[in-house]
């Protein structure tokens, strides 16, 4: 299905062309048939000579519905112009000219009506449209003059519009949903039903969504869907979509409200954007009103320069980098100016200056969004923030992420590490940070066996731009870049061991003694007469030199196994007393070497007085 929005001045057959193309009746309200005034949004389809459907969206002509003209050509892809022969262009023409520039609207064709009326002004009509229209999107659109009343001409457009939806890109399928709504109501036995045009992604019934709306946010379900009146288990786009939605009351959803893919769009509240039609943003209006889609919400504007500002949306919208906005002054029913989203997660501006230093940034960032730019300004962000961003990744160089493939969408100086893209140089700052960390701190506690990871993040996070939380994946990637290695929640110098300085010697007399005699584990008083407290030996344990067993027992690392040797020529099971003569020690010695033994699983203790030898 194509999705064909109309646009033109009140009056001019917008409502009749729609019928006589579809045999339906595109104005819904009683109110609207009794005064031929197209108020709200209308809806009607048709099945062209090629076999492709057209759904057209009905929108008011007259001034004071600009808003809903805009909710309905807003997610509209292709616009059919209307203009009548017998009045020529009009005030609100030019309004919805406007519109349709501001919304980037490039498909689409220009319809003189009421031909049979004033046949000899066709070519002054004819005229008139191709100067309004220079400039814009549809300068180069088809014109054709028809009557509706006679049909003279309908045949023409029928095949026109059979053109113009063969030339129309395909949308994508698998895109991420953001279905703006339109209508919302109860049917009874169904529940919640809304309709909106998808453009992108694909619906499913059973599938998850999420409704971001001006009155509530939440998650909800897809019951059961139509399309054209007809039930559908799957709809692609583009297409109009009515949707019976769960968990979900018909009251809380209004228009601009918008049901999209969970988890895949930035919900936001301020965005920068830069002008691409209209008025200058700098020339003093700050309150003005945001279109979108189906959605209309009060804006104020912060203007950098005549064209970039950043707008403070009254409530979150799901945006991305390349959304057409319509800007329009609440106290006038003319398009302000349109503007095009550059940023959805601008930074905090507080410093002097800092309106014109963003003017000047954005003034060289594409629409598609700058990877690099994105990426530097945070040090490192994972691509799923960036995809949500709607940034597209492109450039001509390559980066190798950790596994050593080649991610050749990536510019140079941006670097695939760790799950995360990290710019270049943030990534060298973390790096050097961390190896002068370790440095400074070993040799402030030379005695220590590393320094924690914990203080090594900390660092990082002092650096400009700092560290992101969450990184742990990163932070292991920068200690391995900065030449070190991590143990035991330490970072340290592979090869490390801790300088025990003055205690060195003492820590070389135990040693001697123990390996004279691995059970003769020194008294309290030798260890202080060797000037060895619990710091120096706890340094000793770590370097591998000790081991540190209960009751304040010291010994060689090597003493178990060689207590090992002997009780495995003992007796099975065996006392305490048979093991401490075997070893020739005390049971100050003998009982926490023991329970050391059966803590290891080498021994095993069978009751309060016997142990044995695990084969």
């Amino acid at each position: 299905m194509f999705v064909v929005a109309t646009a033109g001045h009140v009056d001019h057959g917008k409502s009749t062309l729609v019928k006589a193309l579809t045999g339906m009746e595109p104005d819904r309200w009683e109110e609207e048939r009794r005064r031929g005034l197209t108020i709200d949004l209308g809806f009607a389809w048709t099945t062209l000579p090629s076999g492709r459907e057209v759904a057209f969206v009905d929108v008011p002509g007259h001034e004071r519905f600009l808003s809903n003209m805009l909710a309905g050509v807003g997610p509209a892809p292709i616009v059919c112009f209307v203009i009548a022969a017998d009045k020529g262009w009009q005030a609100q023409s030019s309004d919805h000219r406007d519109a349709i520039t501001a919304l980037g609207i490039d498909r689409g064709l220009v319809v003189i009506t009421r031909a049979d009326l004033a046949p000899d002004t066709i070519a002054v009509t004819e005229a008139q449209v191709r100067t309004q229209l220079q400039g814009t999107p549809l300068a180069a659109a088809p014109i054709v003059a028809v009557s509706a009343t006679t049909g003279e001409g309908m045949d023409d457009l029928v095949a026109r519009l059979d053109e113009v939806t063969a030339a129309a890109p395909a949308p994508d399928p698998v895109a991420r949903v953001r279905l703006w709504l339109d209508r919302a109501f109860s049917i009874t036995g169904a529940g919640t039903v809304a309709t909106g045009t998808l453009t992108a992604g694909t619906l499913q019934v059973g599938q998850r969504m999420e409704i971001v709306g001006a009155t509530t946010s939440a998650r909800t379900g897809i019951r059961g869907m139509q399309s054209r009146e007809s039930s559908a288990e799957v709809v692609t786009p583009a297409a109009r979509v009515a949707v019976n939605l769960r968990d979900v009351s018909a009251d809380d959803i209004h228009r601009g409200d918008a049901l999209i893919t969970p988890d895949a769009w930035p919900i936001v509240t301020v965005v920068d954007v830069r002008r691409t039609m209209g008025e200058p943003l700098d020339d003093g209006v700050h309150e003005l009103m945001l279109h979108i889609g189906t959605a209309a919400v009060p804006v104020r504007l912060r203007p950098f320069d005549a064209d970039h500002a950043r707008l403070t949306l009254d409530r979150p919208l799901p945006l991305e980098l390349g959304d057409r906005v319509v800007l329009r002054n609440p106290g006038s029913r003319n398009v302000f100016a349109g503007v095009v989203v550059l940023d959805v997660d601008p930074p905090e501006l507080g410093r002097r200056g800092d309106g014109v230093r963003r003017a000047a940034e954005l003034a060289e960032r594409p629409v598609t969004g700058d990877v690099l730019a994105e990426v530097a300004r945070r040090g490192a962000v994972e691509r799923a923030v960036l995809a949500r961003f709607g940034v597209v990744a492109a450039g001509s160089a390559s980066s190798t992420d950790a596994s050593g493939s080649v991610d050749a969408t990536l510019p140079a100086g941006v670097e695939a590490l760790a799950g995360r893209l990290v710019h270049t140089p943030a990534l060298e700052a973390w790096v050097q940070a961390a190896r002068e960390t370790v440095s400074r701190q070993l040799a402030a506690q030379p005695m220590a066996a590393g320094v924690p990871v914990k203080v090594v993040i900390e660092a990082l996070r002092r650096t400009d731009p700092p560290l992101p939380d969450g990184g742990g994946a990163l932070v292991a990637t920068i200690i391995g870049r900065a030449g070190l290695e991590t143990a035991d929640g330490m970072v340290r110098p592979p090869g490390h061991t801790a300088d025990l300085g003055p205690a060195e010697a003492g820590v070389a007399a135990l040693e001697r003694r123990l390996a004279a005699d691995p059970f003769d584990a020194p008294e309290a008083d030798d260890l202080r007469a060797l000037r060895l407290g619990a710091r120096e030996l706890a340094v000793a344990e770590k370097a591998g030199r000790v081991l540190r067993l209960g009751d304040g027992v010291v010994v060689s690392p090597r003493t178990p196994a060689q207590a090992m040797r002997l009780l495995a020529g003992l007796a099975q099971p065996f006392t305490t007393s048979q093991a401490r003569q075997a070893l020739g020690t005390t049971r100050r010695v003998v009982i926490p070497l023991l329970e050391h033994l059966d803590g290891r699983g080498w021994t095993r203790r069978l009751d309060g007085s016997h142990r044995e030898v695990v084969r």
